[in-house]
């Protein structure tokens, strides 16, 4: 079975309950911290043509009102990309890669149905 990652940072409480609930649950999952342990651009590149950039870019936390406004105008997939990879706290979070989907975002009824 391809192996588990959560994706996100650690000191936010959605990624705690989700990793709480992996745990809990028995589901073998490695952490990657975007803050600690960066973040590939080929990689992005793939969540982007998979989930959307508008899916991962998080226009409701503190990271995006500490943007400049010059960098949200005219906002497209290439800005979307450089600025999730400038700033990786900025994207949704956490992100689940079971090895054959990508899921944005911790529901305890999404997970069980992920892992049934």
């Amino acid at each position: 079975m391809p192996k588990t990652v959560l994706y996100g940072i650690s000191n936010c409480d959605t990624v705690r309950k989700a990793r709480k609930w992996l745990t809990a649950n028995g589901i073998d999952f490695t952490f990657h911290d975007l803050r600690k342990d960066g973040l590939n651009a080929k990689q992005l590149k793939c969540w982007v043509r998979e989930l959307g950039w508008e899916t991962l870019l998080n226009k409701r936390g503190m990271m995006w009102r500490k943007l400049p406004d010059k960098q949200k105008e005219n906002l497209d997939e290439k800005k979307a990309i450089a600025i999730m990879l400038t700033e990786p706290a900025i994207i949704k979070r956490p992100l689940l890669d079971t090895g054959k989907q990508r899921h944005v975002g911790f529901s305890e009824d999404e997970y069980k149905q992920l892992f049934k």
